[in-house]
């Protein structure tokens, strides 16, 4: 039942060109390694974007055993593992992409001191590229109803799962067991409801496999704002020796020098081989000096 919620998240696959906002100094270490850095999602935003799932988990849990259910333990036993797996468990990778190229509060984000660009990729290429590195395309999903109704599935899910065993409520090693048979998938699912407020970044990601083992994995580590953030490479170019990283265009962010930002971007990419099918535009939104 959960296995094919998540299926039905991930089907739908994107038609228009997917942006990727990014720093100047974003920009020269995706174009030079080929690769985008997928951060672990419990780290994106400090946590924040996992913790709106958990607590859609938690205030439906708490209804349901307030109307009454069969399985309270396993409920509670849910929401108490849940808070606690927040900070550990297997990892998940997502980097972010957005449909629109030229957003005023993404370039608020990346465009620090005039130093924004957004890179449009083919959604052909990343699907691709996905596919090959056995990363799932989603698109993220902001509205209440369908975030409330989908969390519902999940927990119905859950109680599915413990009837067929046939295991007391009580019995919470057996209850353990069900939370960690589903726990890719809840992180799959946590991947991409994000807060409605953030509706108009209308995102997609790509999300990893499940990562059980961080050692053995190529896992990364870079500093972020308050520690250091995890993160796994996903490959631009596949295979590598085509050089082809499907870029479609790309946007230059608000900057105080148009003329000569957008001429050192485009000698930037022409020396790499880079050139955008539908070519380089300035944003045309005012540089304000911060």
């Amino acid at each position: 039942m959960i296995d094919s919620i998540i299926q039905r998240l991930y089907a739908e696959e994107p038609r228009d060109t997917l942006y990727h906002y990014t720093s100047l100094s974003g920009l020269m270490g995706i174009i030079h390694s080929g690769h985008l850095r997928a951060s672990d999602i419990r780290y994106m935003n400090d946590s924040a974007e996992i913790r709106h799932t958990l607590d859609l988990m938690g205030d439906h849990i708490s209804r349901r055993v307030i109307a009454g259910t069969d399985r309270p333990v396993l409920l509670n036993q849910l929401s108490d593992w849940l808070n606690h797996r927040i900070v550990g468990g297997p990892m998940l990778f997502g980097a972010s992409f957005r449909a629109n190229g030229n957003l005023l509060s993404q370039w608020r984000g990346y465009s620090v001191h005039g130093k924004g660009v957004s890179l449009g990729f083919a959604p052909q290429h990343i699907l691709a590229c996905a596919r090959q590195q056995h990363f799932q395309v989603g698109r993220c999903i902001y509205d209440p109803q369908r975030q409330a109704e989908l969390i519902e599935e999940v927990v119905d899910g859950v109680e599915a799962y413990a009837a067929a065993s046939d295991n007391s409520d009580s019995d919470e090693a057996a209850n353990l067991r069900i939370f960690e048979r589903i726990e890719g998938r809840l992180l799959r699912l946590a991947a991409l409801l994000k807060h409605p407020a953030f509706e108009e970044e209308q995102e997609w990601r790509i999300v990893s496999p499940v990562i059980a083992d961080n050692i053995a994995a190529p896992v990364h580590f870079r500093e972020g704002i308050s520690m250091l953030v995890p993160w796994y490479a996903f490959e631009l170019q596949v295979p590598p020796e085509t050089g082809d990283m499907g870029l479609n265009h790309v946007y230059l962010g608000p900057t105080s020098n148009i003329d000569l930002s957008m001429n050192s971007l485009k000698l930037f990419l022409d020396q790499r081989g880079l050139t955008p099918k539908q070519g380089i535009s300035y944003c045309q939104i005012p540089y304000r000096q911060r």
